[in-house]
C-alpha cells in the first residue's frame, strides 16, 4: 500500500540471469516522438516481444529482461509485450544486431520472495563485450572477453556480469 492506502505493485528490477524462455522478435520499428523513461519525447524505437512465460503476471511497467537487458513493458497484449527504448540501448547492447523473427532470451524480474537460482543481476548494460575465446576445463567453460579499459576498471574480481 501507497501512503494514501492504495494497492500498488512490488518493485521488481532485477534478475536471476536465468533465462525463462526464448521469444521471438515480432517487431522493431523507429520512432521520431518516443517517451523515454523520464518523461522526455526523443527518438528511439519500440522492440515488440512474442513469448508466454514472462507475460505471467505482467503489467505496463514491469520489467522484462530481452538478452539479459532490462526493459520496461509498455503495452502487453495475450501473446507478446512491447518495450520504448533509447538510442543509448543500442549503442550499449546487442540490440542493433537484432532482426525480427530473431531468437531472444527472456526473463521475468525477480520478486522479492523468489529462491535465487542464479546471481542478482540488474539487466542495467554498460557495454557490449566482444568473446576472445572458449576453453573447456572438465565440467566447466572459460569464456574470455574483451573490454574497454574503462569498463574493466569498475569490475570486481568475482563479481557477477551477465553474458548473453
Amino acid at each position: 500500500l501507497d501512503c494514501e492506502g492504495k494497492s500498488v505493485r512490488p518493485a521488481a528490477m532485477v534478475f536471476t540471469g536465468i533465462i525463462e524462455e526464448m521469444g521471438t522478435v515480432a517487431s522493431i520499428k523507429k520512432s521520431e516522438k518516443l517517451t523515454m523513461w523520464d518523461g522526455s519525447v526523443g527518438e528511439g524505437f519500440v522492440f515488440v516481444v512474442e513469448c508466454s512465460v514472462a507475460l505471467e503476471g505482467a503489467y505496463i511497467g514491469c520489467s522484462i529482461a530481452v538478452n539479459g537487458v532490462c526493459l520496461t513493458a509498455t503495452e502487453i497484449t495475450a501473446t507478446s509485450f512491447s518495450a520504448n527504448c533509447a538510442p543509448e540501448t543500442l549503442r550499449k547492447t546487442n540490440f542493433r544486431q537484432i532482426q525480427v523473427g530473431d531468437k531472444v532470451n527472456v526473463e521475468r524480474s525477480m520478486k522479492g520472495t523468489d529462491r535465487i537460482s542464479g546471481h542478482i543481476v540488474q539487466g542495467h548494460v554498460d557495454e557490449a563485450g566482444t568473446i576472445r575465446s572458449f576453453r573447456k576445463e572438465g565440467d566447466s567453460l572459460w569464456v574470455q572477453i574483451n573490454a574497454s579499459k574503462e569498463l574493466l576498471r569498475l569490475i570486481v574480481q568475482k563479481g557477477y556480469i551477465a553474458v548473453d
